[in-house]
């Protein structure tokens, strides 16, 4: 491997996992304004979507908890949102598209479905991060 291809792999390596920090810490700070006893998962655990395969089912794991914990603490504040459990729906079909990339032929499609619906994930979460920021900054 010579230095321009070593710089378009680290290139790629990049272009992959900045973009994928900045959704964990949109992932980790929405569940640090939840309140403790409306959080199924601690804020910390979402950066375990980095360990190989366990992130396959892991995302699931997290879209589901951060679901629940959205809107026990929507209920708590009594703050109206157009979804039962806020996000839930685009995070399942994120993750499932998501698992089947790794299909021959299907995958590049999936895959291009995947990243618009993680995409449109990631401004719902930070949507509701912000709505509950908003509603924090007035209880005082």
């Amino acid at each position: 491997m010579g230095i321009p291809e070593f710089f378009l792999l680290l290139f790629i390596l990049a272009a992959a996992v900045v973009p994928m920090v900045f959704f964990l810490l949109t992932l980790q700070n929405t569940l640090k304004d939840i309140s403790m006893e409306n959080r199924k998962m601690e804020p910390g655990m979402v950066w375990l979507l980095f360990i190989p395969f366990f992130g396959l089912v892991w995302q699931f794991i997290i879209v589901n908890r951060l679901a629940d914990s959205l809107n026990d603490e929507f209920i708590k504040k009594n703050i109206k949102v157009d979804e039962a459990r806020p996000g839930f729906a685009i995070g399942l079909t994120f993750c499932i598209l998501g698992c089947c990339s790794i299909i021959p032929y299907l995958g590049v499609l999936t895959s291009i479905g995947a990243l618009v619906c993680w995409i449109i994930y990631w401004v719902k979460i930070n949507g509701y991060k912000e709505k509950l920021k908003q509603t924090n900054l007035s209880d005082f």
